[in-house]
């Protein structure tokens, strides 16, 4: 039976020093990509965005014109 544990935690040891291992050498190997990638094509310097100018609010004489198209719309909505 003790034979049985002590083979577990043996397995349980290699797995786990396996897996701490390949991580390891995986954030090297990013690393190492991430700065070729660098030296091959360097960043870009991003053009500044253009702000767009705000659109003219409307005249405060059209409000009659708009309640009339509203209430068409409303009317012609109930209507059907």
């Amino acid at each position: 039976m003790e034979n049985i544990v002590s083979e577990g935690i043996n397995l349980m040891i290699f797995g786990m020093g396996f897996v701490v291992v390949f991580l390891t050498l995986l954030v090297f190997a990013t690393t190492a990509m991430s700065k070729l990638v660098a030296k091959i094509a360097p960043e870009q310097p991003q053009p500044k965005p253009v702000k767009a100018k705000a659109a003219p609010a409307a005249a405060a004489g059209n409000n009659d014109e708009l309640i009339a198209v509203m209430t068409a719309v409303v009317h012609k909505y109930r209507s059907n």
